[in-house]
Order: structure tokens, then sequence, then C-alpha cells
């Protein structure tokens, strides 16, 4: 009967989170096409991506650390209200003046700082709230939630920018934060506050113990190093995705493709959270990876739209499948006691890979490979038979070499003995609870 009231606790948070996330993945959409349209340069967009995601996952170690020494739910409040400050600022210079590319960087990467505070803290929460057998079930519904911004913000943002402007984008993304924080009060109201707060200590010793967590245990450190690694082949599809649909067709067309790829998603996300993993998650682990790496690969050989909307649809089919067997590999072999400084840590180390990736996407795909597959370009007359030459091609070409790339780290994951280790574990915990 507590399992059931705290797992129906945890879905009040969740929704707050889901609608937040919708309305997030609405302003990412939106700003994507606002910086390609007046600047032609993929170079733009991939800033905006870099100072949307690098002080968050940056500052998210210390975020974790205030995570475990303070009232979680009241970090999560504070995330919330500092993020939509941000765009806060970036509607009102687009409604009182011009506004100009730094301020919409400027206003991103305020949104970023706050994100740091609010994500470790959401994450914790879910083990303060879920029991361990719940954990595949809660990881589920948070890729769920997460896939929102990928199925629905897109075609919504899209049909609204045909018809409305970024400004109305905007407001009602600050709107979906007003909605997560009542939800998170709702709770807090609920619940007494978390035991974590007032711990002795520095905030450095904290983060030494988080990493000393991590680093103790090799298969969680060889699992984060590799999946920082897949994490920058992905991050030129994150970045680059929009700019190579937008080099041949328009913004509403874009918004459709993913959010109908983005149902592969829903539906892997759903599976997840209704369905038990069972004990697989390495094979699910290596398996995923290699399905998202050849989608990678296809989304990049045509600009068929439907090939890649298909491609797509793949691509995020695999995605909670990778992302949910690494949590709960993590999850389960982490002490509970210092779960939010460690997710705080493994939120940098992880991703350490998407902060490179976008600080050179943009410059390879506008100086380099774009123009290697521009009509007389040096690979026109070769790769640009097979896969064509013009705008975009050259992020096509990127997107292969990255898709088959993942596909060998998935190899070399398969045969890494101290992560199957991490799985063996995890059996072992399943089978002392029945």
């Amino acid at each position: 009967m507590d399992q059931d009231k705290s797992f129906k606790k945890f879905l009040v948070v969740w929704c707050g989170q889901l609608v937040s996330s919708i309305g997030s993945g609405m302003t990412a959409f939106s700003l994507v096409v606002y910086a390609f349209d007046r600047t032609q340069m993929a170079t733009s967009v991939a800033l905006i991506t870099l100072l949307s995601f690098l002080p968050s996952i940056l500052l998210r170690p210390i975020g974790g650390v205030l995570a475990d020494r303070f009232d979680r739910r009241a970090m999560m409040i504070i995330g919330d209200l500092g993020s939509a400050s941000g765009l806060v600022f970036i509607l009102l210079t687009m409604l009182f003046g011009q506004v100009e590319m730094w301020q919409i960087y400027a206003g991103v990467t305020v949104s970023s700082i706050f994100v740091a505070l609010q994500s470790p803290a959401y994450k914790a929460s879910a083990t303060d709230l879920l029991t361990e057998e719940q954990y595949s079930k809660g990881s589920g519904l948070v890729q769920l939630a997460e896939s929102s911004k990928f199925l629905f913000s897109p075609f919504i943002a899209g049909i609204l920018l045909n018809f409305s402007n970024i400004e109305t984008v905007l407001a009602i993304d600050i709107g979906t934060f007003v909605f997560a924080v009542f939800a998170v009060f709702v709770i807090k109201k609920q619940m007494k506050p978390s035991h974590h707060g007032a711990e002795s200590g520095h905030w450095m010793k904290d983060l030494a113990e988080g990493w000393h967590a991590i680093v103790s245990n090799r298969g969680v450190a060889l699992l984060i190093l590799i999946i920082s690694i897949v994490t920058f082949y992905l991050g030129f599809l994150q970045t680059l995705i929009g700019p190579m649909v937008l080099s041949f067709t328009d913004a509403q067309t874009l918004g459709t493709i993913q959010s109908v790829s983005a149902v592969g998603m829903l539906i892997s996300s759903l599976l997840i959270g209704m369905f038990s993993m069972g004990h697989r998650y390495m094979d699910m682990l290596v398996i995923g990876l290699v399905i998202a790496g050849l989608a990678l690969s296809l989304m990049g050989v045509t600009t068929n739209v439907y090939f890649i909307t298909a491609a797509g649809f793949l691509f995020l089919s695999a995605l909670p499948f990778v992302n949910a067997s690494a949590d709960v590999l993590v999850r389960k072999n982490i002490p509970k006691e210092k779960q939010g400084r460690v997710w705080g840590i493994i939120g940098i180390l992880s991703q350490l890979g998407f902060i490179i990736a976008y600080g050179i996407s943009g410059l390879l795909a506008d100086h380099v490979f774009n123009p290697l597959l521009e009509q007389g370009g040096l690979l026109a007359s070769s790769v640009g038979r097979v896969i064509g030459t013009g705008p975009g091609r050259g992020i096509g070409l990127m997107f292969i070499i990255a898709g088959i790339l993942v596909i060998v780290m998935a190899l070399i994951t398969s045969g890494v003995r101290s992560i199957h280790t991490l799985a063996k574990n995890v059996t072992v915990v399943n089978g002392d609870h029945r």
C-alpha cells in the first residue's frame, strides 16, 4: 500500500516533468529554426545547442551534491523557476526590440545553469520514491517523458511557427515550467522534507565520495566511458538534423519528420514502462546500440523525407532500450545514499561526448563536409554519386560515418567483461528479492 502511494507521488512529479519536457522541446525546435533562418549556418544552430547543454553538464556534479544535502524537491523548484527566467529574458528582448543572437545565447545559458540543479534532484527523487522492483518501470516512464520533446514538441512547434511566431512558443514553455513547479509543490505538502538535508562536511568531500563510488567500480566506470564515446557520435545527429533537413524543406516538414520518428521512442518507452526487462540488460544495451548506429547511417544516405522518417523511427525506437539498460546497470550498482552526487558526476562524464560534438559539429559541417559534397567538391564525383550532392549532403556523410562508429562501439561493449559483471550483479539482487 505504501509502495502504491509512493509510486503515485512519483507519477505526480513525473507528470509535471512531462509537460515541462514538451515545452522545452518546442523551444529547442523553434530556436533551431529561428537561428538557421537568420544565419543559414549550422554553426549558429550548434552554438545554441552547446550553450543550452554545456552549463548544465559542467555544473551538474554540484547540483548532485546539493540534491544529497538539501530537500530534493526544493532543488527541483528552484531549478525549474531559474530555467524559466532565461526564457523570460529571450521573450522580453523579442517583444521590446530587435533580438541579437548573443541575447539568445545568453538566455539559453541561464536556463541551462538552473537545469544543473533540477536534473540530479529529479533523478535522486525517483530513487527515493521507487522500490528497486519499480526502477525499470520508473526508468521507462522517465524515458517516455524525455521522448515527448521529440514526439509532440516538433510537430506542435512547427504548426505554431506557421500560424504564429517564436514568441508564442516561448510563452507556452514558460507556462509549462510553472506547471512543473506546481506538481512538485503538491508532493512537498504530502511528504516530509528530504532526510538528506543539512549533512555535515564540505561539498568537495561529497564530490570526492561520488567520484570514488564510480571509479572504484570498474564496470560502472567503463560503461560511462563507452556511453560518453557513443554520445559524441549521437551529438552530431542532435545538432545537425535540423540544418540538414531545412536545407531541402521547411520547418513544418522538419517538425513532422521528428514527431513521426519519435513515435518509435514512445512505443519503446511504453513497453519498458509496462513490462519488465527481465535480466537481459546487457543484451538490450548492445543490440540497441547496433540498431541505433545502423539507423543513424541510413538517415544520411538520402534526402527522401519518408526514408529519413523511417530511419529516424528506427533510431529513436532503439534509444530507450540503450538508456534504460545503462540506467539500471548503474543504479543497482551504486549505494542509495550516494545516488545524488553520483548521478551528478555521471551526468557530466557520460555526456562529455555531446559537449565535444556540439562544439565542433557546426564547424565541421559548414567548413569541411558540406564543401566536400557541393557541386565540384572533392567527393562529389565519388561519394556524391551514392548519397547526392548539394546543400546538407556533407551532413549526411557525417551521419553515415557516425552510425558506423556507433556499431563499432557496440561490438566493443559486448566484449567488456566488467560490464557483464554489472548485469550479473543486477541478476543477483533481483534474485534476493524474490
